[in-house]
């Protein structure tokens, strides 16, 4: 399987959280060719698309994050995220966002391993995945 939005354990979208969105679209787009696709499943988000293939996202900070600076973030696909959090957790992780319904995408849970580095794990709901 070389689905990444269906195999466990594979790198499948990357995320910029920013202070200024509409900046980092220019420059991402003129830098790579992106181009976008806004969309609002939870929060206003533009879906970075490689040619026709959606292969990430920009979105503003939130408000709760004052002080972080913009950032790059990866998510991996499992099976179950409510599964994967539980077993972060045993293994000494910090669930910084627990599971979390995205509507029509899937399933997400945000966690800081034991060493300080933060990650997504996301199950897809393949209904709505093209």
């Amino acid at each position: 399987m070389s689905n990444p939005f269906m195999k466990h354990g594979a790198f499948s979208w990357c995320e910029l959280m920013t202070s200024d969105v509409e900046a980092a679209k220019s420059f991402y787009g003129s830098l790579f060719g992106w181009e976008y696709e806004y969309k609002e499943p939870l929060i206003p988000y533009h879906v970075v698309k490689a040619g026709s293939d959606g292969v990430g996202g920009i979105m503003a900070l939130p408000p709760d994050m004052a002080g972080v600076p913009p950032h790059w973030g990866c998510c991996v696909t499992v099976d179950d995220v409510d599964v994967t959090a539980a077993k972060a957790e045993q293994l000494g992780a910090e669930i910084c966002m627990p599971p979390t319904d995205i509507p029509g995408v899937g399933r997400f849970c945000i966690l800081r391993d034991p060493q300080g580095a933060s990650i997504t794990a996301i199950s897809y709901d393949m209904t709505h995945c093209a």
